[in-house]
């Protein structure tokens, strides 16, 4: 019986959610929509990255960012959420934290909000409907600034 260093495979890469150690990025997701949540979770998790944790509105996602401080590379904030919206949550976020990873998730339509999430200190945003690639691409990116 052949095992799996008998076949190697031609598309050998690294994946992208590891840092250079081999660890994965920890990765808070909030977001009121337990779709979405799910969603960014598969296609992190994909790719090696760790959700650590998960809130579903800002005020849940500030304190869980602040309980899990220093252990988190990066968060994934929805703009529109009851609660605490995602641009008030950052602002908490940065407050406590100046260097950290923001990347906010916004529906069309909100580009005033996304323009104001990157003038508090966000580094990235993606915009629904979630496409793999460019999720996987503005996170990466985001990390490596």
């Amino acid at each position: 019986m052949k095992a799996k260093q008998d076949f190697p495979s031609i598309n050998e890469r690294k994946a992208q959610g590891l840092k250079s150690t081999g660890e994965p990025y920890r990765v808070l997701v909030v977001d009121d929509s337990m779709f979405v949540t799910k969603q960014i979770s598969q296609i992190l998790t994909s790719e090696g990255f760790e959700v650590t944790a998960t809130a579903a509105d800002g005020i849940e996602g500030v304190e869980r960012y602040k309980e899990l401080y220093p252990n988190i590379d990066l968060v994934t904030l929805d703009i529109t959420m009851p609660k605490m919206d995602g641009v008030s949550a950052l602002e908490k976020i940065v407050e406590f934290d100046n260097n950290a990873c923001v990347v906010m998730i916004s529906a069309l339509g909100k580009q005033d909000l996304v323009k104001k999430a990157l003038l508090v200190g966000a580094r990235n945003y993606i915009v629904k409907p979630l496409d793999r690639k460019k999720v996987l691409e503005r996170i990466v990116m985001s990390l490596n600034r």
